[in-house]
């Protein structure tokens, strides 16, 4: 009983953290408003993760491995990939913010492992492709990943002036496939 309470605990403080996060970044974050939206207090929270920044590390690495199971990754449809990453951060602009915030507020910190696996398994997977000659060798697997990720996010970076220019969500996702697909031929 006492470990299903603590499971639930430590979830509600990961969602609490999840929204406060996102919301505010790392700097701007307040353990005492997480606790409070958990329904919690302070030294249940340190004692679960450490530290605030602890806390955040184990709120992006669920992120990531949240991000992974929806989005998946195949080098075998690299457009159809570049889609569902526009799909999923479209679905969750918070996943995305808190994303944003690791990069601002964290450029040379210490690298989270979980990430590194990630990405150092997503370019292994690459340069596989590339020696199949099933992906494009024009631009380098370090090269291409970033390029890939940048055009199917590239829509959430436009300031709200550009608003009513903005396409459909169809037509915006269509244009991030194709983009995709141009830079592979």
């Amino acid at each position: 009983m006492q470990q299903r309470n603590a499971d639930r605990t430590r979830s509600k403080i990961l969602a609490a953290a999840t929204e406060e996060f996102a919301e505010r970044g790392i700097a701007g974050a307040r353990v005492q408003r997480i606790a409070e939206v958990a329904g919690c207090n302070k030294a249940m929270l340190y004692a679960y993760f450490g530290s605030k920044d602890g806390l955040f590390d184990a709120v992006f690495s669920a992120s990531v491995e949240e991000y992974l199971e929806v989005v998946g990754f195949d080098t075998d449809d690299l457009p159809a990939y570049a889609g569902r990453l526009f799909d999923y951060f479209e679905d969750n602009p918070a996943r995305l913010r808190l994303t944003s915030w690791y990069r601002l507020e964290r450029p040379g910190g210490e690298p989270l492992e979980a990430i590194v696996a990630v990405n150092q398994a997503r370019l292994d997977e690459l340069d596989r492709a590339q020696r199949r000659r099933t992906v494009t060798k024009q631009f380098s697997s370090v090269s291409l990943l970033p390029l890939i990720q940048a055009i199917a996010t590239s829509w959430s970076s436009m300031t709200p002036e550009y608003g009513t220019a903005t396409p459909s969500r169809a037509s915006r996702r269509k244009v991030v496939v194709a983009a995709v697909e141009k830079i592979l031929s």
